[in-house]
């Protein structure tokens, strides 16, 4: 082998190993060679190709040079097992470009999301599962003789809450090529005796409905017709409070007025045979709702289409009292990060139409983010105050004050008011004009809570009071001494608590881990792709195959190098060197059998 000894400089030069550096300037103008950067070599033998040194073409040869070399194994083939690295390190960081770009875990998410046969949805709203309750608050009065006979306020004793597990499932189901379905509902109420306080057959004191509401509206007959009527009624007994229980009062009890007028009033207007105020809930209801499913866009997902064939609520005449189709049945809701809006719609057949829900903040609900919607505050405005709200004001009658919902066209002309449990929210006169009633907006204020990228509701809580509105009427002995007022009678809760741990885990799944899993997929699939060409690239370089020809590129560097040393134009650079042929070592290894030993003399010495 042959080897080179540096001395130092006469001034005290650093040593330099000149055999190293050799092998760095081969090494350097190989992988330059490769890698397509013109090194002192490359251009020279550019400057021979054109003529230059037309005496001298020894180091111009093949002047191919792509980095694709990289790939190529010693024995001249393409190495398969680098190519596959380098192929899918490429793949892997496009596709995590790609998948950090686009939302394509909200495909699948809202592919299982809309209403068909086999989506985890369509399941959960069919049959939710889940623990319904309705709970039931009775105003029991307390002093009826005194708010008679002695001017004072009716002086009101909440008993309650009696409560009634729900179950609840949609029946008669069909799907509709505009991507809309229709069903009807299925509910069963049950007693719930351990969660209830009280005794539902106990007796409570309550107005009689039946009788206020038929002297309201004897207001427009004739006084002869008034006088009759008041003799009918004081033939029959009847007075102007009733005793009976709260199962009676919410589910039904005879009474000789409601069975006289379902008997004789026209059939539009006819009542049931029972007078209860939630009579009707058990069983399959009649009506026929209609609602989109989500495949035609997400923006009116559970949203009604149609109620009994018709897109506009019968009930009301004008917008946007009588609108329905932006309006939804609680389970599910159009969702926020693609309506982007704070205002959602809810319509139930008690509430006799559409309540706004506004969205107030957000918070978390078993680990997942939910929005808080609470009724929008001009929901029950007074019509003066909102104009928007002026076609609930029936015609020939005074519009409700603030607080108060006229909804006697949902309940048989009856004089009903609806507000929010012990007058939240509501004008201040018709909390004075009672006793007993104490407003608290954690116990009676209407909520829900919905999951804003699917639009689930995971928790709600729909309360609402009933109210008859009394007038006086002289003409008719038996209310006679009973003063005009705004009387409250019963007000219920209904709402879901928790969802079932199927469905939570699903809702988990697609919001709270995605939300968290899917950057750090896309991110590091991206991260991972660049690593691993990385890699492949710094491994490549570093086993650059050494061809003869850039072997000879490599020994023209390094004489051109030398001479650059030796003419003194490097200042860390001994100027002076001399050079020993050394013995090779008797252990010296012999140079590989495809290699020529004469076209690397500076590494093998000939034996």
């Amino acid at each position: 082998m042959l080897a080179y000894q540096s001395h130092q400089h006469k001034g005290g030069g650093r040593p330099l190993s000149v055999v190293g550096l050799h092998l760095k300037q081969c090494k350097r103008v190989a992988k330059n060679r490769l890698f397509g950067v013109q090194g002192a070599a490359e251009r020279e033998c550019r400057r021979r190709d054109a003529g230059e040194y037309a005496d001298d073409k020894r180091l111009c040869g093949n002047t191919d040079t792509l980095p694709v070399q990289m790939l190529i194994s010693e024995k001249g083939h393409l190495n398969h097992g680098r190519l596959a690295v380098f192929l899918l390190g490429l793949f892997t960081l496009i596709c995590g470009i790609v998948l950090s770009s686009i939302p394509w875990v909200d495909y699948f998410i809202y592919k299982n999301l809309r209403l068909r046969n086999d989506t985890i949805s369509f399941h959960y709203w069919q049959k939710p599962g889940v623990t319904r309750l309705t709970k039931i608050y009775i105003f029991n009065v307390t002093n009826p003789d005194g708010f008679l006979n002695n001017g004072e306020k009716p002086r009101l004793n909440e008993i309650g809450p009696f409560v009634y597990r729900e179950n609840m499932e949609k029946v008669n189901i069909v799907f509709h090529e505009n991507g809309t379905l229709s069903f009807q509902h299925k509910k069963i109420l049950h007693f719930v005796p351990e969660l209830s306080v009280g005794n539902p057959h106990q007796t409570v004191v309550v107005p009689n409905i039946p009788l206020l509401t038929l002297s309201y509206l004897s207001t427009s007959l004739p006084k002869l017709m008034r006088l009759g009527l008041s003799l009918a009624i004081r033939t029959m007994g009847i007075k102007a409070f009733v005793e009976v229980t709260p199962e009676q009062l919410a589910f039904g009890y005879d009474d000789p007025l409601v069975m006289l007028a379902n008997k004789f009033f026209p059939k539009h207007r006819r009542p049931m045979r029972l007078m209860g105020l939630l009579l009707g809930r058990n069983g399959t209801l009649s009506d026929v709702y209609n609602i989109f499913t989500g495949h035609t866009n997400m923006t009116d997902f559970g949203l009604y289409d149609r109620l009994n064939g018709r897109s506009e609520l019968p009930q009301w005449k004008q917008a946007p009292c009588n609108t329905i189709r932006h309006a939804s049945e609680g389970s599910f809701f159009p969702p926020k990060s693609v309506t982007k809006s704070d205002l959602l719609y809810v319509y139930d057949k008690d509430l006799c139409r559409a309540i706004p829900l506004r969205y107030r903040r957000d918070t978390a609900k078993d680990g997942i983010l939910t929005g808080l919607y609470t009724p929008d505050d001009e929901a029950f405005a007074a019509a003066a105050d909102y104009p928007d709200n002026k076609c609930f004001c029936p015609e020939g009658e005074a519009c409700a004050p603030e607080g108060l919902q006229n909804i006697s066209p949902c309940q048989y002309q009856a004089p009903v008011y609806l507000s929010y449990p012990h007058f939240y929210k509501a004008d201040p006169k018709l909390l004075a004009a009672v006793e007993g009633l104490e407003p608290v907006k954690e116990l009676h204020e209407t909520y829900f809570k919905i999951q804003p990228k699917l639009g689930v509701t995971l928790e709600a809580s729909v309360k609402v009071q009933l109210n008859l509105k009394v007038e006086k009427q002289s003409f008719i002995n038996a209310v006679a001494k009973f003063r005009s007022i705004m009387f409250p009678i019963i007000w219920a809760e209904e709402g879901v608590k928790e969802v079932t741990p199927e469905i939570h885990r699903w809702v988990y799944l697609a919001t709270t881990f995605s939300d968290i899993a899917v950057p750090i997929f896309s991110y590091g699939m991206a991260l991972i792709g660049f690593f691993v060409l990385a890699c492949s690239c710094a491994r490549a370089y570093r086993k650059v195959i050494f061809s003869k020809a850039n072997i000879e590129r490599g020994k023209e560097k390094f004489r051109r190098g030398s001479e650059f040393i030796i003419h003194n134009q490097h200042r860390l650079m001994i100027v002076r060197e001399s050079y020993s042929l050394l013995d090779p070592p008797p252990q010296a290894r012999p140079p590989p059998p495809n290699v020529d030993p004469s076209a690397v003399p500076c590494l093998y010495a000939p034996q």
